[in-house]
């Protein structure tokens, strides 16, 4: 089969290229750790040509981009559509690489410019419209990561979102902080859950004692000899559960969908759960592609 367009979605550390067919169907796939900071340094323009080759993609197929290749140290910049944004400008914003050897069009993230709640995310309004094609309507989405975004849609259009470093938060804590001396051994052992579930139940009742509650994974550790597997589940437990706790007066009693990873989504559904409400999986995967493939197909 003939494929309509390359799909890419360009992260800061990952590269992501899918080969699509007019129906979207998947027809190859490739991807490697040659996100936007590795690309800078062997060029944009070579590292896509180079996959789409070992893909053997025909001369002149157009390629569809989103993420951080379009950011200011990117590949080419696709400045930020601002809040209230339409999803359908998303698209329309989309910036053509005027110097790449094919027709590459980049998609632009979403900026938050109140001065009391700025914010900004790059690849995840693609996530939206992939979803959003798929039938998650209005409400509340969380997006699970190295830093979560919480968006609230109004039908098509992003009315506001919040991030949370949660993921950062938990490498940073668990390597650079005093807590790795507590972290230092098996972390999946059978401690692992009873610990999640106490962090989960602090960072949910007191979501303002973090900074404090924080301690508990090293005074745990020294004073009751509890074991790293029981020291990571708490750390994140207590993460996602603050998390949510900040975001607890957005949601209602619909279920959240949570575009991500599955395992990391189980955990967030969890937490939802001990907090009264519910939440759905969506698969992060399938939705960046309907996403990438929707935007393809209004281009052309």
């Amino acid at each position: 089969m003939i494929p309509f367009a390359a799909a890419v979605d360009w992260g800061t550390s990952s590269f992501r290229l899918w080969l699509l067919g007019h129906d979207g169907a998947v027809l190859a796939e490739t991807r490697s750790g040659e996100g936007m900071m590795a690309a800078r340094e062997a060029g944009f323009s070579a590292v896509l040509e180079r996959h789409l080759e070992e893909l053997s993609a025909p001369a002149g197929l157009p390629v569809i981009v989103c993420g951080m290749a379009g950011a200011k140290q990117g590949w080419r910049e696709a400045a930020y559509l601002d809040t209230p944004a339409a999803l359908a400008d998303v698209i329309g914003r989309a910036v053509r690489v005027e110097d790449a050897v094919r027709d590459v069009r980049i998609l632009p993230g979403v900026a938050q410019r109140d001065p009391d709640w700025p914010d900004v995310m790059r690849g995840e309004e693609t996530q939206l419209i992939g979803a959003i094609g798929q039938g998650v309507s209005s409400g509340l989405v969380c997006m699970p990561g190295t830093h979560s975004k919480w968006a609230r849609l109004d039908g098509t259009r992003i009315e506001h979102f919040s991030t949370a470093m949660t993921g950062e938060m938990f490498a940073l804590l668990k390597s650079q902080s005093v807590l790795r001396h507590s972290l230092n051994g098996p972390l999946d052992g059978p401690g692992q859950d009873e610990g999640f579930v106490a962090g989960a139940r602090d960072g949910l009742d007191n979501p303002a004692g973090l900074l404090g509650q924080l301690f508990t994974v090293r005074a745990a550790s020294l004073l009751s000899g509890q074991a790293p597997d029981w020291c990571a589940g708490y750390l994140s437990g207590l993460l996602i559960g603050t998390e949510i706790a900040a975001n607890r007066n957005e949601i209602s009693t619909d279920p959240v969908p949570l575009i991500g990873s599955d395992k990391l989504c189980a955990l967030y559904m969890r937490v939802l759960h001990m907090a009264g409400a519910s939440g759905r999986l969506v698969d992060s995967t399938e939705v960046v592609l309907a996403g990438l493939t929707a935007a393809r197909a209004s281009i052309a």
